[in-house]
């Protein structure tokens, strides 16, 4: 249905053609409201909108406008009244005319506890090894707060807290400002006289971030998880706090309900009330599924349980309902627990614990992670016994110390958390955490930048936490291009403690590496050739090899035109350093900082005296003038006898030419090798001169030669 076939007289509104200009005014405020719950239904329950968020806030500004000219005309179902409305100074109580009973909970998180609720069900109901499997609905059980959705003549009246499963707290007022909750039941719902909808307020992982997020950049509280959330905002009393904030729902079931002889549904089956509820507007879960038998619930908690963490939201447990409504009706209920669903849980994501000691760890790239260590506990499946604290800022921000009580998370795989500190707090508290000033690793200085939240230690070449990825990105292609020194030699080298900085990658012998796993002598005998080779580079890449935070090819590029010799880099100040192209504040504190630290300029000398060596710059120009290609473009085409692409690109970039992607009137020169392919055609068809390797070579001879 779109805009242009929506009526009024489809969605239950007064018939039209109205007397005079008030009726008609009357007539199209029940049209904007009709027409705004359609879209709000299509927008936030089936997530497929039919119009522009423009078009939808263009008719709602229309209906306020209308209502504010005429407040006796605001009905309860009216969009408008989603924004909420002034504050309540407390909350009135609902008594339930249809107990929100609870569900008793299964712990067991294996399969037997399916198996043994299906036993159960199947002796109560008296049905024997000969009778058919008892159907069951399993739906995930949702970590939110429950709620009672009470329409009268299709229309929200009233919503109500579980309280304690008689009475409950008034909180119509919030539940209003929540998109997902229709205001006016769709379709043949409408007519019903008397209609309690159940369901759950939860709050969507994405939304629960971004909320957080907010709270941060505002100084304010944030919360501890998507629950905690939901259910304050809920509870506000002023539903504009609650309409500020991302709620969702979903629909689990019915309470009171008009009798089939009062107008009211047929329903045989708990599966034909969550359809219908899907038909009258409500949101209901798509994991939803009939199981048949035991072994089928088993299968569904498991499925749930490996994808609870892939959700947009959080379950804790999955719930098993008897399918058929005279069954349950027939099995009954037990201290105040339906004896015809359970609740089958997983392991707490949450839990309490004590903070031991804070540590701080030094990661692959340097960065320093304070770490909580923990007695410890049983969350998500595993003993805990250390949980991430992020950085500085969120242990200040959550003002975590030694001896605190604290809630730990861990969600499936993710490593845990600290998510707060529990009160009541011990007296007197430990000292306030505070970053090292020196790696605990290596004793280098540990910097934070400006504008980031993560400490680092500067050791990159020397610290040993950083070892296997110095010597990663040193040996890559584009760097020292080692060919062969892959991910698994690098852990064997470091772990059998061959290498300890790239220094001694240089020192290795071919009895050292045949003596490692899986490493034949003719493997060995080729990575000894590469580090051979690599020895002779060019400065740019060296300076990238290094890897220096901040650093990438381009600006090792810059540096090394710019500079000319790595002597002036590495003795330059963080003023002089910020001459070179694109070199910034940030960057050239990064560079002075590398440079300054002693370890660093150890293993670089290390590495000159192995042999490491690149061209010198003419002594003829002075360090800061443009080579003879400079302004030069090229552009590589085709495999070349004897370099690589990337070694072409770098002697190219070292003489000051500049090397493009695509051929243009602008391109100096076209390199081809054998198997040019259009790039060659363009640059016969535009006049470009074509050279090939030896001419490239002759090029470069007379860029470095006076």
């Amino acid at each position: 249905m779109s805009t242009a076939d929506f009526t009024p007289a489809a969605a239950g509104a007064a018939p039209t053609a109205p007397a005079d200009a008030d009726a008609a005014e009357r007539a199209r405020a029940e049209t904007l409201r009709a027409l705004l719950n359609y879209h709000a239904w299509r927008y936030y329950v089936l997530d497929d909108p039919e119009i522009p968020d423009a078009e939808y806030d263009r008719l709602f500004a229309e209906l306020q406008a209308i209502e504010a000219r005429h407040p006796d005309w605001v009905t309860p179902d009216s969009p408008t009244q989603r924004v909420g409305g002034r504050p309540l100074e407390a909350f009135a109580t609902v008594r339930h005319r249809v107990p929100m009973l609870s569900i008793r909970t299964e712990t067991d998180t294996d399969a037997a506890a399916a198996l043994a609720f299906d036993a159960r069900i199947r002796k109560e109901l008296g049905l024997g090894p000969d009778d058919p499997p008892v159907t069951y609905v399993a739906e995930p059980k949702f970590d939110g707060l429950a709620i009672s959705l009470r329409y009268e003549a299709g229309v929200l009246v009233c919503a109500a807290t579980r309280g304690d499963g008689e009475t409950g707290e008034d909180v119509t007022h919030t539940i209003r400002t929540i998109g997902q909750i229709p205001l006016r039941v769709r379709g043949a719902g409408a007519a019903v006289l008397q209609l309690e909808v159940r369901g759950e307020v939860y709050m969507r992982r994405d939304a629960f971030e971004a909320l957080n997020a907010r709270q941060r950049a505002a100084g304010e509280k944030t919360f501890v998880n998507p629950r905690n959330a939901a259910a304050g905002a809920v509870r506000q009393l002023d539903p504009t706090v609650a309409a500020s904030r991302p709620l969702s729902f979903f629909a689990y079931g019915v309470g009171e309900v008009s009798p089939p002889e009062a107008g009211g549904p047929r329903w045989a089956t708990h599966w034909e009330v969550l359809q219908t509820l899907r038909e009258w507007g409500f949101p209901v879960s798509e994991w939803a599924r009939r199981c048949s038998g035991g072994q089928a619930l088993a299968d569904y908690h498991r499925e749930m349980g490996e994808r609870r963490d892939q959700l947009p939201y959080d379950i804790d447990g999955v719930v098993y309902k008897v399918d058929r409504l005279d069954w349950q009706q027939r099995l009954g209920f037990v201290t105040r627990e339906p004896r015809w669903a359970i609740a089958h849980k997983y392991p707490a994501q949450e839990q309490l614990t004590r903070v031991l000691a804070i540590e701080v760890q030094v990661g692959r790239t340097g960065k320093l992670t304070p770490v909580a260590k923990l007695e410890p506990v049983f969350v998500g499946g595993v003993t805990v016994t250390n949980a991430t604290l992020h950085n500085a800022d969120e242990v200040a921000r959550k003002d975590v110390r030694v001896g605190d009580t604290v809630i730990v998370r861990r969600a499936g795989d993710v490593i845990p958390e600290v998510v707060a500190v529990a009160p009541p707090l011990p007296e007197p508290r430990g000292a306030p955490f505070r970053m090292p000033t020196h790696c605990p690793v290596c004793g280098s200085a540990v910097v934070r930048e400006e504008g980031e939240v993560d400490h680092r230690c500067t050791g990159g070449l020397y610290c040993p936490a950083q070892r296997k990825q110095a010597i990663l990105h040193f040996a890559q292609r584009r760097a020292m291009d080692i060919e062969g020194l892959g991910e698994k030699l690098v852990d064997q080298l470091v772990d059998a403690g061959l290498v300890r900085t790239v220094a001694d990658l240089y020192r290795l012998g071919l009895t050292a590496l045949v003596g490692l796993d899986r490493m034949a002598e003719k493997s060995a005998s080729n990575v000894l050739a590469a580090i051979e080779a690599s020895k002779t580079t060019t400065l740019a890449r060296f300076l990238f090899a290094l890897g220096i935070r901040h650093v990438g090819e381009r600006t090792a590029r810059d540096l090394a035109r710019h500079f000319g010799t790595l002597e002036a880099i590495m003795d330059a100040s963080v003023q002089t350093l910020q001459q070179a192209p694109d070199v910034g504040p940030v960057v050239a504190r990064s560079i002075a900082t590398f440079f300054a630290q002693p370890h660093n300029r150890e293993v670089i000398e290390q590495l000159r005296a192995c042999g490491v060596h690149w061209p010198q710059p003419d002594p003829e120009y002075g360090a800061h003038t443009l080579r003879p290609l400079a302004g030069k473009t090229f552009v590589l085409t085709g495999t070349l006898p004897t370099l690589t692409r990337e070694q072409a690109q770098a002697r190219i970039e070292a003489a000051g030419g500049k090397v493009s992607g695509s051929v243009s009137r602008k391109t100096d020169y076209v390199v081809a090798g054998e198997a040019a392919g259009s790039k060659l055609d363009k640059a016969r068809e535009l006049g470009v001169p074509v050279i090939d390797e030896a001419g490239l070579l002759a090029l470069l001879n007379a860029a470095v030669s006076p």
